[in-house]
């Protein structure tokens, strides 16, 4: 049996990401991927029993490390609109400067089919337990948190996206979105 080589396998993953993006989720096959990746697909099927527990895996990993990165930013001294700010800004510079691993996720995650049974991520309940101690805090309003994820994580994915209309710098936009943010969710 052949050993696994991490640079093997991080060639595999960049192809997997390139290849989805080009090709979608169903278009993209092991021989495609292999290709891209500079690889047999013998090798892939080295690191990944078959497409779909490849998928699953890299979108967790993926997924995981946005949330990590954001995490590593928060502290539980934060006040709710410090947190804030730090979500909105730590996702918004992370989508940028990992603009196709953030499509991959987001095509993913928007594939039903795909994302059923998916490996669950701690990201989200890190994030999640510091929101729900500010609303029994008292301090961010008792909403559903899964709007409370909306209006923190989509609105970013809008700013990302170019408007010819806009007079403001995107810098702009991010900061008025997170004053938006912050007198939506925070109480008086």
């Amino acid at each position: 049996m052949r050993r696994k080589d991490d640079l093997k396998q991080n060639s595999i993953k960049k192809a997997v990401v390139k290849v989805v993006l080009e090709e979608g989720m169903h278009g993209a096959s092991i021989s495609k991927i292999a290709k891209a990746a500079g690889v047999s697909p013998a090798t892939v099927y080295i690191y990944y029993e078959n497409k779909d527990v490849m998928l699953k895996a890299i979108y967790h990993e993926y997924a995981q490390e946005m949330f990590d990165t954001i995490s590593a930013h928060l502290s539980n001294e934060l006040t709710a609109d410090i947190f804030i700010d730090v979500i909105v800004r730590q996702s918004y510079h992370y989508m940028v400067s990992h603009e196709d691993i953030h499509h991959f996720v987001e095509q993913y995650g928007s594939c039903p089919s795909l994302s059923q049974g998916c490996i669950a991520i701690s990201g989200p309940d890190q994030l999640g337990d510091r929101i729900n101690t500010y609303k029994e805090q008292g301090v961010l309003m008792n909403y559903d948190s899964s709007n409370i994820w909306a209006m923190l994580f989509l609105p970013v994915k809008g700013i990302i996206k170019k408007t010819c209309s806009s007079d403001i710098t995107t810098d702009q936009r991010l900061d008025e979105m997170i004053r938006m943010i912050q007198r939506a969710l925070i109480k008086e």
